[in-house]
């Protein structure tokens, strides 16, 4: 959420943003958001000079009658100033939750350097890495060869439960738990502390985390009750610390952990094919990371530096694009995307996703770095990344390592997560 006194005191910093995400509604809201504030402020000054009023009353109507003079005219103003003055706190209530909503539907503050475009077609690639495979044999899509090879079910998995989940069976499954341990061991090494969160979150960490109107359309909320299954990992390691203040001497805190994820997946972006690439239900460890302002930039590049060792170790060609205005969600300030290729398609897809969220994450949960309890205590900055989305890994793993008579080669550095093994649907 953005600051208040930044649309009030510098609106054209704000709507020219805006402007840049080509956003047309939201420039209409931020006129509307400086008119609730603008209109609270003046309710404010009225609600002061009532309660002055009162006061002043208080004093009149004893001096008055000291004198002996007709305090009847005061008596009647001073009946009226309660019925007033209620009013006024009323309606300031209702506008402050008014306007404290309007502002949560406001994107972040772009970083100078997001590239300006309409959509993703226009993203900036800035770096592409690895060699990309020339295979003199027809690829077969990853969910055809996961079957011929009885490693993944799709069909048994859509009676059990529906279109967009599946059963990982035996060497899939394996590899799926040789990702994870992969990555986890990898970010553990490097100083990140692993968690497993709850799997359920609560709306109001929804809503402090992501613009919960546009995100309850993606992920699937619990009957009678005030719980969300989660869409990421970030969603709960952020809510963990709202409301409070972490101590500036544990700062930066770094997080990585491993679980299931579950989204809807509807719309342009639905289940759109038999397989592993978008379902309802994945596996993912993220990395999280709470800083000091000064801090965010350099480790936004960290997380992004980390997801390229892991996708380099694994010896997959990827590359990472700098996000455009048109395709940057309302929370992140920046976004990288690593994209793996994919070679049946013949082009890279997204595997990673990696924002620096500034403080606009904090400022919506109410997380602060300093002294607990002290004023003036300033708003953390969170970033996020994925480190690895273990379904769309493995269909670029079982698209890029397949071999000629149907076999899958085990990337090197998941052999020894695979009890040795080098080859599914071949000899060790």
């Amino acid at each position: 959420m953005l600051d208040i006194k930044l649309l009030r005191e510098n609106p054209e910093l704000v709507k020219n943003d805006l402007k840049k995400r080509r956003d047309e509604e939201k420039l209409k809201l931020a006129d509307i958001i400086l008119g609730k504030d603008q209109k609270v402020r003046t309710l404010t000054t009225d609600l002061e000079k009532l309660k002055q009023r009162k006061n002043q009353l208080s004093q009149e109507i004893n001096q008055t009658k000291k004198q002996g003079k007709d305090i009847i005219p005061l008596l009647q103003e001073m009946k009226q100033l309660p019925e007033k003055i209620v009013q006024i706190e009323q309606q300031t209530i209702q506008l402050k939750n008014e306007l404290l909503y309007d502002l949560q539907r406001l994107p972040n503050i772009m970083h100078e350097s997001v590239p300006y475009g309409k959509d993703d077609a226009e993203n900036a690639v800035i770096k592409t890495k690895g060699k990309i495979k020339k295979q003199k044999f027809e690829i077969k899509s990853h969910a055809e060869l996961a079957e011929q090879l009885d490693i993944a079910d799709f069909i048994n998995a859509g009676k059990t439960t529906g279109k967009g989940f599946y059963f990982l069976k035996g060497d899939l499954a394996l590899l799926n738990q040789a990702l994870i341990r992969f990555a986890v061991d990898f970010l553990t090494k490097k100083g990140y502390i692993y968690i497993e969160p709850p799997y359920m979150i609560r709306k109001a960490v929804c809503d402090g985390v992501t613009d919960y109107e546009f995100f309850k359309n993606m992920i699937y909320k619990i009957e009678n009750e005030d719980l969300h299954l989660i869409g990421t990992s970030e969603h709960p390691f952020v809510g963990m610390f709202m409301n409070s203040t972490i101590p500036k001497e544990k700062l930066p805190l770094k997080f990585v952990g491993y679980s299931a994820c579950f989204r809807k997946e509807i719309g342009s972006h639905g289940v759109d094919e038999k397989g592993l690439f978008r379902v309802h239900q994945f596996h993912k460890v993220e990395q999280v990371i709470f800083c000091e302002p000064e801090q965010s930039w350099k480790l936004h590049e960290e997380l992004l530096a980390n997801s390229e060792a892991l996708f380099k170790a694994l010896e997959l060609p990827y590359q990472v694009v700098n996000v455009c205005t048109g395709d940057l969600g309302i929370v992140a300030a920046k976004k990288y995307d690593l994209e793996v290729y994919m070679p049946r398609q013949r082009k890279y897809r997204e595997a990673c996703s990696c924002s620096n969220c500034t403080d606009y994450q904090a400022r919506r949960m109410d997380i602060r770095y300093g002294t607990p309890g002290a004023a003036g205590n300033k708003f953390v900055h969170t970033l996020n990344n994925t480190a690895i989305a273990t379904s769309r890994a493995l269909v670029a793993i079982l698209e890029n390592y397949q071999n000629k008579d149907g076999s899958i080669t085990v990337p090197k550095s998941l052999v020894k997560y695979m009890n040795g093994k080098k080859k599914i649907g071949g000899k060790i």
